[in-house]
């Protein structure tokens, strides 16, 4: 392939990428969901006063946030974009919608340093580009996309490591950072780490004997990698997050004893078959082969419609064949003793485990370790036919074929951007915790008029979205003598801070004006009120002011007036 002609499609391809990423990036999804304003309000938080939201100084393990303690990487990264533009939707949404745009590039050289080829590595880039699974998530704030991008940039260095003696401990950098961007791979790293030590051991121990300070570095380094991660493990933030998704859950433990009641087998054999060994290994075979599944890949796809459209496939249905295909290419050089080929399969066996041992089914943002392996191994098993097929016909066909390939890509493409930019959007902003945005702008607007503003919280987390859109001085917020914060369950709650009131919607009363706080606090509107609920549940007397509608014209919020 001639240099202009290579840089015309590859710079093509990248260029699709960016548009599909940025257009329109904050009105599609329609609204910011709560963990991407938590995201994005910490970030704030750090610029403006060097601390979280909670007051921790630039968090390194984890933060916070609701208690779900996220990763800290992406605040740093979305820094930039606020000092830029300010604290929005656009501006939270564009690192990660580049972030999109760099997994693109490095997809075409991890292809390169896989195959070899540039035809091959190009389409395994132009599939990360316009694959539904891809470019969905990087069109909104979430950890994978920043361990995506670092976990296919390690790999394109060290499968390209023999062109440049610094690109494998570039790759071990990379990989290192990914301990700091996302749950998934600070599973996923290590065993991925213990898998090349292994399948690479020869590489490695012939660095070994030769001794001097590179040996000692690398083995240092190793070390030190997986310390680390144990030191991870046991921090108190990242085991709270896992007692709520892990498989042997409290839910799973009381499915447990509800089957041995419910036997009718002797008491003995009963606990034999209903365990918590032998119930972590039913749920984690269904997730784990659910993962690697045509169900889960190109027919449905995940069952969370923040992150994949309804009834849509992760991957375009054209692809299916060749995926799998390319698979069994990848099994049979394997088994020829090509490393790389096994180190491959290595990744695709290990990727769906950090998904695996969730209590979540199809969880499209757990399994993203093994992004781009479906793209990559869709371009191999692609590119096995086209050859076979050259090779039989003498190249008779191969325009024709290429041709067609590439018009089912583009209305496989079509119809699902369609879907997404139209209908998904109306049916579905309702997912997006759609309408606070109007709320907090009629609330400011407002907010002279009132001497306290109650707020329902029956769409999850209202206090974050006031402090995201108004947007609220951090060093302010977290000073806030009216502040009212608390633990309940292994999740922070806030009540209260300057004169906005955050109630359950069960708490809204019918009669009176007294609301009772989930902290047992009351709040007795004899003065100026304004309410923010659900459409209809309001105390008698009160005046309805607006209402906001979801994109499908259904009601989300009224405000009430008690004037």
């Amino acid at each position: 392939m001639r240099k202009n002609i290579f840089f015309l499609i590859f710079g093509t391809i990248v260029l699709i990428g960016f548009l599909l990423r940025v257009v329109y990036l904050d009105r599609y999804p329609p609204a910011v969901s709560w963990d991407e304003v938590s995201h994005g309000y910490n970030a704030y938080s750090i610029l403006k006063t060097g601390a979280d939201e909670w007051g921790k100084s630039f968090p390194i393990f984890n933060f916070r946030a609701y208690g779900d303690y996220p990763l800290p990487l992406n605040l740093y990264i979305t820094i930039p974009s606020i000092t830029l533009f300010g604290l929005n939707e656009f501006s939270i949404r564009l690192p990660h919608a580049i972030l999109g745009v760099l997994t693109v590039i490095a997809t075409y050289f991890l292809g390169m340093g896989v195959s070899k080829r540039k035809s091959l590595s190009l389409l395994a880039a132009f599939l990360v580009a316009i694959e539904p699974w891809t470019f969905f998530t990087s069109r909104i704030v979430l950890q994978q996309n920043l361990s995506v991008f670092l976990l296919t940039a390690a790999m394109a260095a060290f499968f390209n490591r023999q062109k440049n003696r610094y690109l494998l401990p570039v790759s071990f950098v990379f990989l290192f950072l990914t301990l700091f961007s996302y749950h998934s791979t600070r599973i996923f790293s290590p065993l991925i780490l213990a898998a090349a030590i292994v399948v690479y051991r020869g590489e490695f121990w012939g660095a070994f004997k030769k001794g001097g300070y590179k040996s000692f570095l690398t083995i240092s380094a190793v070390a030190a990698f997986f310390v680390l991660t144990g030191l991870i493990i046991l921090d108190p933030g990242a085991r709270a997050r896992a007692q709520w998704l892990f498989v042997i859950n409290q839910g799973a433990v009381n499915k447990i004893v509800e089957d041995r009641q419910n036997s009718t087998l002797p008491p003995t054999l009963s606990r034999l078959i209903y365990n918590r060994p032998v119930y972590f290994v039913s749920r984690f075979s269904q997730n784990y082969f659910g993962y690697l599944s045509p169900r889960f890949l190109f027919l449905s796809g995940g069952t969370q419609y923040q992150y994949s459209l309804p009834s849509r496939g992760l991957s375009y249905l054209i692809n299916l064949p060749f995926f799998y295909l390319g698979i069994l290419i990848l099994l049979k050089k394997a088994l020829k003793g090509s490393k790389d080929n096994l180190f491959l399969l290595a990744w695709l066996a290990l990727a769906p485990v950090p998904g695996s041992i969730t209590s979540e089914v199809y969880a499209v943002t757990r399994a993203s370790v093994m992004l781009p392996l479906p793209q990559l191994l869709s371009a191999l098993g692609a590119f096995f036919v086209f050859d076979y097929l050259n090779k039989k016909f003498k190249d008779r066909f191969k325009i024709a074929m290429t041709a067609f390939y590439l018009l089912a890509i583009y209305l496989f493409a079509e119809n699902y951007l369609t879907d997404y930019f139209t209908d998904y959007t109306i049916k579905y902003s309702s997912s997006w915790q759609y309408g606070y945005k109007q709320v907090v702008e009629y609330a400011k607007d407002n907010y002279a008029k009132y001497d306290r503003i109650i707020v329902s919280k029956k769409y999850g987390e209202p206090h974050e979205f006031f402090l995201f859109f108004w947007p609220w001085d951090p060093a302010k917020y977290k000073n806030d003598p009216n502040l009212i914060r608390f633990e309940q369950s292994g999740w922070f709650w806030v009540d209260r801070f300057d004169k906005f009131y955050f109630v359950n919607d069960w708490d809204i009363p019918k009669e009176g004006e007294t609301f009772v706080l989930e902290s047992k606090g009351k709040v007795d509107c004899d003065s100026r009120c304004l309410l923010v609920t659900s459409p209809g549940n309001y105390p008698r007397g009160w005046k309805r002011l607006k209402t906001i509608n979801f994109l499908n014209g259904s009601p989300t919020f009224e405000f009430y007036s008690n004037m």
